[in-house]
């Protein structure tokens, strides 16, 4: 199999498939989309997501905690706090652990959130440091029985643009090759997306207008649109023009033959919202200095499309392309 998340189909067969429902008391099922478990816990909800990182050697502490509580975050629940497992491999120096739980402890600090214990062991299993996580949330009943369901005519946002985690790795990894190529200044502005990874405060801002907030992970924007539009059964038409790509993101997928729609993008969040309330939620965000930008609708049609315009001005032609379903990173071509 190749490297990165399954493919859905792979999921489906080996993994969802296998996994039945025991307690009442869980009120979700693993599913595509879903990043979230939700217990009930007496009169409150309990939210927990995991994830690793494997696609990245630098700055993996301040990762772990921040593409973790992404996704509690775009649930609407309350961060509470992280459990880390750290597998090393022989070798590693005391330095780097230590170097791991201050930079996870740092942006806890950032988020109100606390390390709440874990696992760290060294084992030849591992050929590097691999870090996974697992977040923990707190939120209330009536905001779960209350959520809003997306529908037909129902408006895309993303918040900040495209590729952002995927830039900042990038950069990071391989920043000795790449300042021969563009210069140093541009590389390092590209090192510094790894600061944006963050959604919570996008997600703060949005949670009482928006009927679905997801974090762009693994398979980029388009991924998310579709993992979006399965979870919901909709369709999505996106319009081409309006997915900002940086210059230094698309320097970068230039230079490496990646697509850029494709790559890793965690900082970005992408939100379903009625017409009638996205220029106060841009507003809003913006006062934040939180870009956002409307890309698409969703549709009846289950099919995911892009539409671009080819050609002049006069007599241009309007191309559709179909969105197809997730597979292996843009990230993992390079690192």
């Amino acid at each position: 199999m190749k490297i990165g998340k399954l493919t859905i189909e792979n999921l489906k067969n080996l993994i969802l498939n296998n996994i039945k429902k025991n307690r009442k008391e869980i009120l979700t099922n693993p599913e595509i989309g879903g990043d979230c478990a939700i217990i009930e816990v007496g009169d409150k909800l309990l939210y927990l997501s995991s994830d690793p990182i494997t696609g990245a050697t630098e700055k993996i502490g301040s990762l772990i905690v921040n593409i973790n509580a992404n996704d509690i975050a775009t649930s609407g629940s309350t961060l509470v706090g992280i459990m880390l497992t750290i597998l090393a491999p022989p070798g590693t120096e005391k330095k780097e652990l230590s170097l791991i739980i201050q930079e996870a402890q740092k942006e806890c600090d950032i988020l109100n959130m606390e390390i709440l214990g874990g696992h760290t062991e060294i084992t030849d299993a591992v050929n590097r440091i691999v870090v996974s996580g697992t977040v923990v949330g707190i939120g209330e009943k009536k905001d779960f029985n209350n959520r809003k369901k997306p529908g037909l005519g129902d408006k895309i946002l993303i918040t900040k643009g495209i590729g952002i985690e995927g830039t900042g790795i990038i950069c990071t990894e391989k920043c000795k090759e790449l300042e021969e190529i563009f210069g140093k200044e541009i590389i390092e502005e590209g090192q510094k997306y790894l600061k944006k990874i963050s959604v919570v405060k996008d997600a703060e801002i949005t949670k009482d207008v928006a009927k679905v907030m997801h974090d762009v992970t693994e398979g980029g924007i388009l991924g998310a649109i579709w993992e979006v539009c399965e979870l919901f059964n909709l369709g999505a038409e996106i319009e081409g023009s309006k997915l900002k790509i940086s210059e230094v993101t698309q320097k970068i997928c230039d230079y490496y033959k990646l697509d850029p729609l494709r790559l890793i993008s965690s900082g970005t969040m992408l939100i379903i919202v009625g017409e009638k309330d996205i220029e106060l939620l841009q507003k809003k965000l913006l006062e934040e200095n939180i870009e956002s930008f409307e890309i698409g609708t969703l549709t009846e049609k289950k099919d995911k499309i892009i539409l671009k315009k080819c050609g002049e001005k006069k007599g241009f032609k309007e191309e559709r392309i179909v969105i197809a379903e997730p597979e292996s990173d843009e990230l993992y071509k390079v690192v």
